[in-house]
């Protein structure tokens, strides 16, 4: 019988899938609550994981649970939800968030939690699925000291950059200030590979002239993979969470007391792409959906340059 601590695991998709796989192969009994979608659950149960009957059963097996969700309320539901985890507290049990999520709900649930005896710790994600099969994703961490050590060893199985923020909730609020970045980096590239376009210059000349200077970096070669090389899996991370992001980043201003008229432009964009129902597509698709706000097929630009 294994002296490590049991791990759960809820939200086993595009990047939870990967870190679960990650911490049995270092060596930790995995308990995972299923969803709808049973393709992964059932490569983790064939892997050795086992899965819960519900979050009760989930509670009553595991030291650490991890969470890998789309947003807040899904946090919070299973957090303060009939059947949840406050429902079914337990002395000492760890819960590690890594969603995307707003810090004002994080705290408020750190609170509850600890009055239960309990702990949570946020621990948001950097980089793609592709790291997450290959335990190789950024965390950043929002915990006390003594329990930033106490799970260190755990998050080592998933992660390859490990950076301890600070208290709880200065994770959650470190991945808003990154996706700030991304969003509003897919917002300008966007515009601005369109502005070239009309302008006379192709995609290509873009990505050849911008690729080669200072001024490129990973998102920047994402995105043209998408734009100039077609690959549609490029940037796995959709317009809709992009929206909800940028969505919490305009709450963590208005919590500063701080204007935030950039992050108000992507903010638009992204819900234009919403509102016309292109939210489920991948976040390079957004230059496609600026194309069409002014009046070009950016895609045709692609094959023109050709």
């Amino acid at each position: 019988m294994s002296d490590k601590d049991v791990i759960g695991f809820i939200g086993v998709g595009y990047m939870g899938h990967g870190m679960a796989h990650n911490i049995m192969k270092g060596g930790y009994p995995l308990v995972i609550k299923g969803n709808k979608n049973r393709v992964p659950v059932d490569d983790l149960v064939n892997s050795g994981a086992r899965e819960a009957q519900d979050l009760a059963d989930l509670v009553a097996q595991c030291d650490v649970i991890h969470m890998c969700l789309s947003n807040s309320p899904q946090v919070e539901n299973i957090i303060f939800g009939a059947g949840g985890i406050l429902e079914n507290a337990k002395e000492g049990l760890i819960v590690i968030d890594c969603t995307t999520a707003d810090p004002t709900s994080t705290t408020g649930i750190a609170d509850a939690m600890a009055e239960k005896g309990m702990h949570f710790v946020d621990a948001p994600l950097g980089r793609t699925p592709k790291e997450a099969a290959e335990g190789t994703l950024d965390a950043m961490i929002g915990a006390s000291d003594a329990l930033f050590e106490r799970i260190k060893p755990i998050v080592e199985c998933w992660s390859g950059n490990i950076i301890h923020v600070g208290h709880v909730g200065a994770g959650h609020k470190m991945k808003l200030i990154m996706n700030f970045i991304a969003m509003s980096y897919a917002s300008l590239y966007s515009e601005a590979t369109v502005l070239a376009a009309k302008s006379g210059l192709s995609p290509q000349k873009v990505n050849e002239v911008i690729g080669s200077s200072r001024l490129s970096n990973g998102f920047f070669e994402t995105f043209m993979k998408y734009l100039v090389d077609g690959d549609s899996n490029a940037h796995k991370f959709s317009l809709e969470n992009g929206a909800k992001d940028i969505g919490y980043v305009a709450n963590m201003a208005h919590d500063a007391q701080m204007m935030n008229p950039m992050g108000a432009t992507a903010k638009n964009y992204f819900t234009h792409a919403i509102a016309t129902g292109k939210g489920g597509n991948y976040v390079p698709t957004l230059v496609d959906i600026i194309g069409a706000m002014n009046g070009i097929n950016i895609q045709d630009e692609v094959e023109k340059g050709r």
